[in-house]
């Protein structure tokens, strides 16, 4: 899918609009990462199954808030910068470049199998927006920062559950959510 160009209104000050527009259409890319995360997030929340049920549901609540106020900071950031930010599902859907997520009513091992790989994307994309926020906004880089550690740690949270005791992941080079899930399911 293309990635829609954020025409801005007006810039901040010291930064201009086509500046400002280049960093708008940046955020918008991230703010949909963010918007399909807390939906995938609470997704898994309602479908885990087995015994650990109750550690993976109660784990993912923080995590959807979490990232439901980074989605509100980058809609913001956007506004800010005077661009428009386009928060509606068909939004959502025809600007990302990534599937839906894959899995189901599953075991809770197979979900967290799952979004160990959905987490390492969308905080993959975030460093590379840092990147290249770097030479255009400082304020934005530092809340993309900011965002990114909060998400690492969720993933670490995620991980946490499919590191053995050795520290190797059960879901290491897998391609797909339906792989790593698999890795992980209990039988």
């Amino acid at each position: 899918m293309a990635k829609t160009t954020q025409s801005v209104t007006y810039g901040v000050p010291g930064l201009g609009n086509k500046d400002a527009s280049e960093v708008a259409t940046i955020l918008q890319d991230r703010l949909n990462a963010l918007n399909d995360l807390a939906l995938t997030l609470k997704h898994v929340h309602w479908n885990v199954v087995g015994p650990h049920f109750i550690a993976v549901h109660t784990m993912l609540d923080p995590q959807v808030d979490g990232v439901r106020l980074m989605v509100d900071d980058t809609a913001e950031r956007i506004a800010t910068l005077g661009g428009s930010p386009a928060g509606t599902p068909g939004a959502i859907v025809a600007q990302r470049t990534w599937d839906d997520y894959s899995l189901g009513r599953d075991d809770a091992l197979a979900h967290l199998g799952a979004l160990d790989l959905v987490y390492a994307g969308v905080i993959e994309a975030h460093r590379k927006a840092i990147e290249d926020t770097e030479e255009l906004d400082h304020v934005t880089q530092d809340m993309l920062i900011g965002q990114t550690e909060q998400l690492e740690q969720y993933h670490w949270f995620v991980r946490a559950h499919l590191e053995t005791p050795s520290g190797q992941l059960a879901t290491s080079g897998t391609p797909t959510e339906k792989e790593a899930a698999s890795r992980t399911r209990k039988k």
